[in-house]
């Protein structure tokens, strides 16, 4: 049962908050972070003062990253981060990612991520101040999206509607998403800081990878959350160990013992030599566990509690989807004949939800791009057929809710229309991948060739096996790993072959990564190089020996550890023999989607600026 004052919230949404006053909060879906007019005045001023010459780019970079605007590695173009708190978004949201997308995008489309955000590239820096301020229009912001800041906090996609959650985690990721935006303490850490919030045992916004992460627990009647901290990829992947079994959530404990670690994180000096490496992992690494709970409970004792409003019942997102809803419509449209293309796709794209009557659909969005024409159909869908309220996932997808199940054929068709009907979503052809050399300055490959690459290999493969098609893939263009290529079954990272004064763009496996059932395992690294285009090669045949050497029922991830990474690399170690730069091997030397020599161009990131 919610407390009362939450309950009389949900009668009585508030309103966006304004200019004047913006901590009003309003429990609209896709209005979290408040929104401030001064915020776009400042960039169009700062950004000009940059482009005549009178602002010092190192100072610039800090400013704009705060603003969720991120250098690419074209030049005179930037990337824009828009935060979606859990990855929710809606009809008007989407409408309005499809015209700053034509209006400002050279290239047509904007880039679901793995943090559940929407990215738009190529954005030219004297544009940026317009875009930023017409997408405010719809509740929709971009501070903190990038910087050392508190990121897009991330969650279950089916929080509220799943059968086995201890409870809804939404109200209170947005309380957190809510207090730490804009915080004094989080602008300027040591380095960026990714969250996450789950109900269930199944741990699908995976916490385990996050810096921080809030699982709902609930103790004698009294909600509240396991704490983890210390979690991440990259260069040094570590699982986050529990900080606290539990902590309460109405009398804003979670916030309370959140800010004490940012507080802590802030003060780590000797952090700040070394970005790359300034993560909270770090720390935890260096220190365990033990001594960071330690300094959490010094530092509570400080009297900066005392001067802060930790109650989040005023900052809880609560918004009633159960009451917007799609009413039974009188008629609804049937398949027509042969019903086995339909039954797939219910299958492994729709899920029941625990309220009686009603589905979600994820979409399964190709390498996480979406066009304006697609995001204004998902628009119409959105409110046709669902609760008028999606979200994002961590697989690059998007999960309609509260779809009726009499609706299903429906939404399906019209998804077909869209180029968006395709079955399998969470299995081997949802293939996973950044943007790679795209457009981010880290990239060292072209990630997202490769996904198209190797997913056009893997469907020519007509894999029907259910064990073989939960085989899960992601690809990153460099090790810092944002397709989080280290969880997946088969993974992969950029890399080179140096060829005498030549170059052939490759990839380092990982085999036997998982994320699934509330368990993160990273993969054990091969000890070969693949060049870029023999992968798909190579993802063949360690599929076809997982068919043909496996036991009865046995995943692929028994298999790879029964068999070890030995099996995998004799695989393919003739593809990765390096090749003569000569006419007949002059397509290994070019990457996926490119036209020419491959060479490494590597930028400094501003991940760590």
């Amino acid at each position: 049962m919610e407390p009362s004052s939450v309950r009389e919230r949900t009668k009585s949404p508030g309103k966006l908050g304004s200019i004047d006053n913006p901590e009003v909060i309003a429990d609209v879906p896709g209005h979290i972070i408040p929104i401030l007019e001064r915020e776009f005045d400042d960039f169009d001023t700062e950004s000009s003062r940059f482009l005549a010459g009178d602002y010092p780019e190192a100072e610039f970079i800090g400013f704009r990253l705060r603003q969720g605007v991120y250098g690419q590695r074209q030049p005179n173009v930037q990337m824009c981060r828009v935060k979606l708190p859990w990855g929710g978004v809606t009809p008007e949201q989407m409408e309005a990612f499809a015209d700053v997308v034509e209006r400002y995008a050279p290239l047509r489309k904007a880039h679901v991520t793995t943090r559940q955000n929407v990215q738009i590239h190529h954005v030219p820096l004297d544009q940026m101040a317009l875009l930023i301020r017409d997408i405010s229009a719809v509740g929709l912001s971009t501070r903190e999206g990038c910087g050392n800041t508190v990121r897009n906090v991330t969650a279950d996609p089916w929080a509220g509607i799943c059968e086995d959650e201890v409870f809804d985690t939404t109200p209170w990721a947005g309380a957190y998403v809510r207090y730490f935006v804009r915080h004094p303490t989080t602008q300027l850490m040591p380095r960026k800081v990714k969250t996450a919030f789950d109900g269930t045992a199944e741990d699908r916004a995976i916490t385990g990878i996050h810096d921080i992460a809030f699982l709902a627990r609930v103790r004698d009647g009294v909600k509240g959350f396991e704490v983890r901290v210390g979690g991440g990829t990259s260069i040094m992947a570590r699982v986050a160990p529990t900080l606290y079994d539990f902590v309460r959530a109405e009398d804003g404990e979670f916030l309370k013992v959140a800010e004490a670690v940012f507080r802590i994180f802030d003060r780590q000096e000797w952090l700040r030599k070394n970005r790359a490496r300034a993560r909270l992992k770090v720390f935890v690494d260096k220190f365990g566990i033990e001594e960071l709970r330690n300094q959490v409970e010094e530092e509570l004792k400080g009297d900066w509690v005392h001067e802060r409003d930790f109650d989040p019942m005023q900052r809880l997102f609560v918004y009633d989807e159960e009451a917007n809803a799609p009413s039974l419509q009188p008629s609804y449209g049937t398949p027509n004949g042969d019903l086995s293309e339909f039954e797939h796709y219910v299958s492994t794209n729709v899920r029941a939800q625990i309220q009686e009557g009603f589905s979600t659909v994820e979409i399964k969005i190709e390498r996480g791009d979406l066009t304006p024409e697609q995001f204004r159909g998902l628009a119409a869908i959105m409110r046709d057929y669902s609760g008028g309220f999606a979200r994002t996932t961590v697989q690059q997808n998007l999960v309609l809710r509260w779809v009726r199940d009499e609706a299903l054929y429906d939404v399906w068709t019209r998804l077909q229309a869209l180029d968006l009907g395709e079955a399998g979503v969470d299995e081997i052809t949802d293939v996973v991948s950044c943007p790679g050399t795209d457009s981010c300055k880290l990239g060292i490959t072209s990630s997202m060739g490769l996904n198209q690459a190797v997913k056009e290999r893997v469907t020519a493969m007509e894999l029907t096996d259910p064990l073989t098609r939960r085989i899960h893939i992601k690809m990153s263009g460099c090790p810092n790993g944002c397709s989080q290529h280290h969880i997946a079954n088969i993974g992969l990272y950029g890399a080179s072959i140096k060829v005498g004064d030549k170059t052939i763009p490759a990839s380092i496996p990982h085999i036997g990564g998982r994320y699934e059932g509330g368990e993160v395992i990273f993969g054990a690294r091969l000890r070969l190089r693949l060049p870029s285009k023999r992968v798909p090669e190579a993802v063949e045949r360690w599929v076809r020996l997982y068919e043909s050497d496996r036991n009865d029922g046995e995943e692929f991830n028994a298999f790879a550890e029964r068999v070890g990474t030995s099996a995998f690399e004799d695989a393919v170690r003739d593809l990765a023999m390096p090749a003569e730069f000569n006419l007949e091997n002059m397509n290994l030397f070019i990457d996926w989607n490119k036209n020419i020599p491959f060479v490494v161009e590597r930028g400094e990131g501003e991940c760590a600026v």
